[in-house]
């Protein structure tokens, strides 16, 4: 039996990310392969179902993002869920969109995770609303870059955009996300650029099929010395079914999964599909931990959260030692 390659240890320069303020943060700067999942929000006005699916990934995970509203749809507000995930014991990674709000709804709801004690904040510009929802919510402002940056200057400078002081500053680890395969090539990299100039210490990736592509990106990342800057969380997601081979194949094109995995899935009877899906989900994330300048993997398995252990037992990786999330943080917020 082939044994695992040896994770590749990532850290950032000292300067870069001077200060702790989650768990999450913890793991990556002490270089441990750091493991996120997206939980999609409920629809509906009760969290139970949503706190068993958490509960699943309890001592398996470092964090677990908490969508906002994906794919620009109505939901469960993620701060809700944050608070929930953060009350189960699992630390919570709060997603936060521009779209539909402005400035001032902003930096409210920003303040509020902080008292909250939710410390990691992935900020995103938003999806356009899909036929059929709200008109008015279109318009996005800021863009993510700008929310990233009036973040950073609640965090360190402790005031508002409008320069008065806060009293209490927040602490959060900030991230973004970023697609490694968007066209022209320089695009996602000159974006992350100006991403972690504005503030964000780690990105969490679209999903990687494409491991030699990503691999090229990675290594450009690398050369722009853009790597000790940030860490690096690549995506990874199951594909459970044909149908969402052909969907994933026909809505995100950019992703590139390649012919031969293509085939692959294409040569299993249906109803061993989804376990062919876990198998090679879990060869990726096996994969990924031995690149350079990877610091961690984002599992995006939405509705299917009972799979993501599974997954991570057969990738080598073993339940999270550490377990509790960090003490609410005093002084600070």
């Amino acid at each position: 039996m082939t044994q695992p390659a040896e994770p590749a240890v990532t850290t950032l320069d000292h300067d870069a990310d001077p200060a702790c303020h989650s768990r999450l943060h913890r793991t990556l700067q002490e270089g441990r392969f750091a493991v996120t999942a997206e939980l999609g929000p409920p629809r509906g006005a009760s969290l139970e179902a949503f706190r068993g699916k958490v509960r699943l990934l309890e001592g398996w995970i470092d964090a677990a993002n908490v969508a906002d509203m994906p794919p620009a749809v109505d939901g469960l507000a993620s701060w809700a869920g944050s608070l929930a995930t953060l009350h189960v014991g699992v630390e919570p990674v709060l997603q936060l969109q521009c779209r539909g709000r402005d400035r001032t709804a902003v930096q409210a709801d920003l303040l509020g995770a902080a008292a909250l004690h939710i410390r990691n904040i992935v900020l995103l510009t938003g999806e356009h609303q899909p036929p059929g929802g709200r008109g008015e919510a279109l318009r996005i402002d800021p863009d993510s870059t700008q929310l990233i940056w009036m973040t950073r200057t609640l965090r360190d400078e402790g005031r508002l955009l409008s320069g008065r002081r806060l009293s209490t500053p927040p602490r959060w680890l900030i991230g973004a996300v970023e697609d490694p395969f968007a066209a022209p090539r320089q695009y996602p990299l000159e974006r992350l650029r100006k991403k972690i100039a504005a503030g964000v210490r780690f990105v969490q990736t679209q999903p990687v099929f494409d491991l030699s592509a990503f691999v090229r990106w990675v290594n450009q990342l690398q050369e722009l010395g853009l790597s000790r800057r940030c860490y690096v969380l690549a995506g990874v997601a199951p594909i459970r079914s044909l149908e969402a081979l052909e969907e994933l194949r026909r809505t995100r094109p950019e992703t590139g999964v390649p012919a031969h995995l293509v085939g692959r899935l294409h040569g299993v009877p249906a109803h061993r599909f989804a376990e062919e899906g876990l198998a090679v989900c879990a060869e990726s994330v096996r994969q990924l931990r031995a690149i350079p300048g990877v610091a961690g993997v984002h599992i995006m398995a939405s509705g299917w959260e009972e799979a993501i252990p599974e997954i991570l037992e057969r990738a080598g990786l073993d339940r999270r030692v550490e377990t509790a999330v960090l003490a609410p943080l005093t002084g600070r917020g």
